[in-house]
């Protein structure tokens, strides 16, 4: 194959020979390898679109496994490689896709485009690579980017900086604004170097504010503190004023508390108490808590967080009350706003957090945060509790949640349940009251009491965690585990902090499947059940068991069809379901007990078709095999006559066949939903009455020759053999494989339609609308499907003590104990390799007495009554999206819609949307608790 313009430059200006994609792809390997074991902080990686990344992998043959790029991609449709073709060798490199053009930056800077997802629209490859890549094809623009290190203590990990900090400079001499890009890593130093030099300013002049929000809100001093450690943001301007006097200048009209970091507090505190109960200074400006732990760890909530409201203080006394703040979108953070708010009207917390908790910081916990982030959570708090309606801008708490959770940082749109995870959890860390966490060996249940073990393990759990998160949003559950091998079970109780809730639609499936008779008592008939996704093909077959009122000596045996043959048989009923895709052909046949073990005879039907000059053969196949069982494991010709003869039976065109195609279309039922149209009985009853008209007919099949040619064929179908009656087959297979001919002659005695038309395991468009409100589920049936025994995962499997070896067991969940707040999460989204999606199902939710007495395993006089108090709602789709918060003041008995900065009252009959996607519940206390709430038998809620 020639390869143009393909030759690898060499330093003299000559070339070499190309590689082959072979060669390319070991290289890039063994280039890949090494960087991975050298991470460090400064390593250059260059961003390369996802788009010719995918065309280069499968030009040198990636296997599946090895793709960085999300094949779901967009573009994803010009990505395809027809099979057994030869991919085409990518163009020259073409970044420009991934690129915007911008004129308002430091020199001719290219701009990447805002809110690309790694994977989907780009890969980063290490620098070794890029050069290897730009001297095989070429091509640009270079997109290079710095490797940095994030996290504190033992937290810190090494990310690429895609997205470096890009800050908008106003010079105030002339007004000319300025963009300018920097690593959120590098100091404020290098800062005033580089506006320094860009605007021609003498060092010693220069004065920069952080000017977030056009308000002078601190003064930024030349010093070793980063700009992430300073909480500037992504497009937030910075002003540049030139030093008239010899002193700092402090904002007209405001008081100035300037220290070592040159940051000046704008504006007093609003309460007489700091944050953490520290001490108030005379002028009214209130010293935060704070625990120096380390260079810079102080939360200073005084010169960096104060500054966060969005008008300036003004000296005019606010007397709207707390709890109606809104909360700026600092570049995709809605997820955080929705998370906070409806954290922050969690009423246990609102009148934890407002009194003084500084006796329970916990500054030695090593999985916490030393603190800090339960302060900053606990400021923010205060802040929107006491700022009445002035907007809040959560820099600080922002900069600590990107310090201790990296993934949440930059400015990509991130998920609201999985930050809340991560709140509430080092909140828990943050103000654990156990200070040193004593070890503990867990007892085994060894057939115990529930209660005796359930109250030993909450005991054993308190005993190393002990804090307000886990007083009032800590339950317990039992979770049974049972060996598919063995038996054995194994019980334990566990803590949990929200229950996550699959849709039904996420937990089970639709599946189609065609049942044949084995021994041509019947048609026929296609059966719809609903499966577990994860389930096994013994599941499958209990539900078809139940649907075709399967007899007690009769079993099932699962086979795909493929090209109208059996292409496998499911004779292992723990095989996974997740083998089946949607679009293959399953079929089972109903076998007799009595034949077990048997030899099979399988039947592949042909008929006439014009010449096939590559095959060689007038013959095509057609409609779905045949399975019989055979008495004998050496049959003759006439034994298999007979097998073929029993099995046709049901298809000849006779005056009482018409009876039995009636009420059918095609030979399939006009709807089946896991149950036949009639009774099992009357089913029977009708097919033993047609299988009577069929068999009184006058000719004896068994004595005379099959009207059919037979011809025996091979394992892979490529061999042709007539069957005459004296013939012998000789012992081998375990399944026979036959042809059997259909002519014209056959086709007007014999009606094939009831073998054509074989549907697929589940149509995705098919007759199913989207769901509409008034066919929602219920919040019970999410709850039901979590509480559904189900089988382990293939990579989730559990080491049975019994078998001494990993099984994949079956899990079984029980709710034993309810929290004072209930947090439930929707599973909206679903993710694998190559799959995403969202689900935007309308789930029905109780909004007053939400009654879970009846889940509930442990029998105590707690009420379990629940009232809705606040909601994480997403709209739109995958990779973006918009979240906002409902949320309820409980005092004013009245609902809020909290969507960024804009706050405003919502009707309570509003708030049920199929966007909602996390639930927050508080315990109603009742006297009386028979008749009080909804149970799973009333599902409409408010």
């Amino acid at each position: 194959m020639t390869i143009a313009d393909s030759g690898c430059l060499m330093e003299n200006g000559g070339s070499c020979l190309p590689c082959t994609p072979e060669e390319e792809r070991k290289i890039v390997k063994d280039l890949m390898d090494e960087a991975e074991l050298d991470l460090k902080e400064g390593n250059l990686y260059y961003i390369v679109s996802a788009r010719w990344f995918a065309r280069w992998e499968s030009y040198v043959g990636h296997s599946s496994d090895d793709h960085l790029v999300d094949m779901q991609s967009s573009d994803s449709q010009d990505l395809a490689v027809v099979p057994m073709s030869i991919p085409d060798r990518p163009g020259q490199i073409n970044n420009s896709d991934i690129v915007e053009n911008r004129s308002d930056g430091e020199g001719d800077d290219l701009e990447l485009a805002r809110t690309l997802l790694e994977g989907r629209d780009y890969v980063l490859v290490p620098q070794k690579v890029w050069e290897k890549l730009v001297q095989w094809y070429k091509g640009g623009p270079a997109l290079p980017r710095k490797m940095i290190s994030q996290g504190v203590f033992n937290k810190k990990q090494f990310n690429v900086e895609v997205y470096p900090l890009r800050l908008k400079l106003i010079d105030s001499r002339d007004a000319y604004e300025f963009t300018i890009r920097l690593s959120r890593k590098a100091s404020l130093h290098e800062l005033y170097e580089r506006v320094c030099t860009l605007r021609g300013t003498e060092r010693e002049k220069a004065i920069i504010w952080d000017y977030f929000n056009k308000h002078k809100q601190s003064l930024l001093v030349d010093s070793n503190r980063t700009l992430e450690e300073s909480n500037l943001q992504m497009d937030q301007e910075i002003l540049l004023e030139l030093q008239v006097h010899e002193s700092y200048p402090s904002q007209s009209g405001e008081d100035s508390t300037g220290n070592e970091l040159a940051l000046v507090a704008l504006e007093p505190s609003r309460t007489s108490m700091s944050i953490a109960g520290g001490p108030t200074l005379s002028n009214g400006h209130s010293i935060t808590y704070s625990l120096n732990l380390r260079p810079g760890s102080a939360l200073s909530s005084g010169p960096t967080d104060i500054d966060d409201g969005f008008g300036a203080y003004s000296g005019v006394r606010r007397v709207e009350r707390g709890g109606l703040a809104g909360l700026q979108n600092m570049g995709n953070t809605c997820f955080m706003n929705s998370a906070l708010q409806c954290l922050v009207h969690t009423p246990p917390l609102v009148k934890y957090f407002l009194q003084d908790y500084s006796d329970e910081i916990n500054t030695e916990n090593p999985l916490g945060m030393h603190g800090e982030l339960a302060l900053a959570f606990g400021e923010l708090l205060r802040k929107l509790w006491s700022s009445g309606r002035t907007t809040i801008a959560p820099r600080a708490f922002k900069g600590k949640l990107a310090l201790f959770a990296p993934q949440f940082s930059g400015y990509n749109q991130h998920d609201s349940q999985e930050l809340l995870a991560f709140l509430l959890d080092g909140l828990h860390e943050d103000l654990n009251r156990v200070k040193q966490k004593p070890y503990i060996e867990m007892k085994d249940w060894c057939g115990r009491p529930d209660k005796e073990v359930a109250d030993e393990c909450w005991r054993n759990h308190k005993a190393r965690n002990d804090s307000i998160i886990v007083d009032v949003c800590q339950g317990q559950y039992k979770s049974t585990l049972v060996c598919p091998v063995c038996s054995k079970i194994s019980i334990t109780f566990d803590p949990f902090m929200y229950l996550s809730l699959p849709l039904p639609s996420t937990v089970t499936r639709s599946m189609t499947v065609m049942v044949f008779y084995g021994n041509g008592s019947g048609l026929p008939m296609p059966y719809t059940v609903s499966v577990l996704k994860n389930g096994l093909c013994r599941d499958l077959i209990q539900a078809l068991s139940t649907a075709c009122c399967l007899r007690s000596d009769e079993s099932l045996l699962l086979a795909e069809v493929y090209d109208h043959k059996i292409y496998r048989l499911f004779e292992n009923p723990f095989e996974s379901l997740t083998s089946i895709k949607d679009e293959e052909y399953i079929v089972a046949y109903r076998l007799s007990h009595k034949g077990t073990g048997k030899r099979k005879l399988e039947i592949v039907h042909q008929e006439k078709s014009a010449p096939d000059f590559l095959k060689g053969s007038g013959w095509k196949d057609f409609g779905a095999p045949l399975l019989a069982q055979l008495e004998d494991d050496s049959p003759g010709g006439a034994d298999i006559e007979l097998a073929a003869s029993r099995l046709l039976s049901p298809l000849r065109r006779t005056s009482s066949s018409n009876v039995v195609h009636s009420g059918t279309e095609n030979g399939f039922l006009s709807e089946v939903n896991g149950e036949p149209s009639n009774s099992c009985n009357g089913q029977f009853e009708s097919m033993d009455q047609s299988m009577d008209n069929i068999e009184s007919e006058p000719e004896d099949t068994s004595s005379q020759d099959l009207l059919f040619q037979l011809f025996l064929t091979d394992d892979r179908y490529s061999s042709r053999k007539p069957i005459f009656k004296d013939s012998v087959i000789k012992p081998g297979a375990n399944r026979i494989k036959i042809f059997l001919g259909w002519t014209e002659k056959e086709h007007k005695l014999y009606d094939p339609s009831y073998l054509k038309d074989l549907p697929v395991v589940y149509h995705k468009t098919g007759f199913s609308a989207k769901k509409t409100r008034q066919e929602a589920v219920s919040l019970f049936s999410c709850l039901e499907a979590f509480l559904t025994e189900e089988p382990l995962g293939p990579d989730d499997m559990w080491y049975c003590p019994g078998c001494k070896e990993h099984r994949q067991a079956t899990k079984k969940l029980d709710l034993w104990a309810l929290p004072e707040i209930l947090v439930f999460h929707l599973k909206r989204f679903s993710y694998s390799r190559y799959l995403k999606n969202k689900l935007d199902t309308f789930v029905d939710f109780p909004i007053h007495n939400l009654d879970l007495s009846k889940f509930v395993k442990q029998k105590d006089e707690k009420s379990y009554v629940y009232e809705l108090y606040a909601i994480s709602n997403h709209y739109g789709g995958l990779g973006g999206g918009h979240y906002t918060a409902f949320a309820k003041l409980i005092d004013d008995n009245r609902w809020y819609n909290f969507d960024d900065s804009r706050v405003s009252p919502v009707n309570e009959a509003d708030i049920k949307t199929s966007a909602a996607y996390v639930l927050f519940y508080r315990r109603v206390e009742t006297e009386t608790k028979v008749g009080l709430g909804e149970t799973s038998q009333g599902h409409t809620g408010s």
